[in-house]
């Protein structure tokens, strides 16, 4: 018996890559999955052919149960039908992981408002939606029955998306974004018996198939940066192994793991009156700033 065993997964994005890799551990782990990928390019182009009835249909041939789902993830309508489908299909919703996700890299003053929309809309509202529904059903369940649901949801963040990087200030504000949701997931839910934490992967995918063979996807990381090095971390974040954790944001870089904490304070320095002028402020310039970011 799997650690999941009898549990119901909805796995976004699940077509390719990473979302794939966690949709087969999952259901190697004994949870039953609906497959969501709507199938479109890096870029949010959408595309021919159905994905996520591949690996749905390859799910089953491994005697597992999934079934296959096109709504879109930023959709209020595809957000719900998404749980609900779940709930039709296998009676239950247990485990939430949002990895939907595209990219269209342009310098700030390049980015067009398409480029924006398209992926914020994708990455933020997309984790957003499928968390809301999900969260309406625990919510009533737990109140219904009275006992905590013991379920989870895993948000995607990112390694480079956590940092400043040229180029993907979209990117990088809805990755940001993500690891925000997954802290007031965690608050939020904690009464219903729903943990939220989030994984940053540095991986070998289709968004990184521009880098590949460089210095940080070099071919002797492959296995270590793979998709499913980091379904295995996702399907244990799932698991009862991982009670009690929560609110968490997990850096994945192959071999090495570490834990992420969002804005804290760093330095302080007090007014020297009781209110700020520009000499005080120059005064503290040097408390307040030690070190410079570039």
């Amino acid at each position: 018996m799997g650690s999941l065993d009898g549990k119901v997964a909805i796995v976004t994005g699940a077509g390719r890559s990473i979302g794939r890799a966690e949709a087969l551990r999952l259901a190697a782990e004994g949870c039953a999955v609906v497959v969501n990928d709507v199938n479109a390019s890096v870029v949010g182009e959408r595309l021919e052919g159905s994905p996520a009835d591949e690996v749905a249909a390859e799910i089953r041939a491994q005697g597992g149960r999934a079934v296959a789902n096109a709504d879109d993830v930023s959709s209020w309508a595809g957000g719900e039908a998404m749980v609900r489908q779940a709930l039709e299909a296998f009676g239950r919703l247990d485990v939430l992981v949002n990895n939907a996700g595209n990219s269209r890299p342009r310098m700030l003053f390049n980015m067009t408002e398409e480029d924006w929309d398209v992926v914020t809309t994708v990455h933020l509202k997309g984790s957003f939606v499928p968390t809301h529904f999900a969260a309406i059903h625990w919510r009533s369940k737990c109140k219904g029955t009275g006992q905590p649901c013991d379920a989870a949801v895993v948000f995607t963040s990112s390694s480079n998306g956590l940092h400043a990087t040229p180029g993907h200030i979209n990117y990088n504000a809805a990755k940001a974004g993500i690891a925000a949701m997954c802290g007031v997931t965690a608050l939020e839910l904690a009464p219903y018996g729903v943990r939220s934490n989030c994984i940053a992967p540095l991986a070998f995918s289709r968004m990184t198939e521009e880098l590949h063979g460089g210095p940080l996807f070099s071919e002797d990381r492959r296995v270590d940066l793979g998709p499913e090095n980091v379904a295995e971390l996702v399907t244990w974040l799932c698991s009862p192994h991982t009670a009690g954790v929560t609110g968490q944001v997990v850096s994945f870089g192959g071999r090495r793991l570490s834990t992420m904490t969002g804005w804290h304070e760093v330095a302080a320095a007090e007014s020297p009156g009781d209110a700020w002028s520009f000499d005080a402020l120059n005064s503290a310039k040097d408390s307040l700033f030690p070190r410079s970011r570039l």
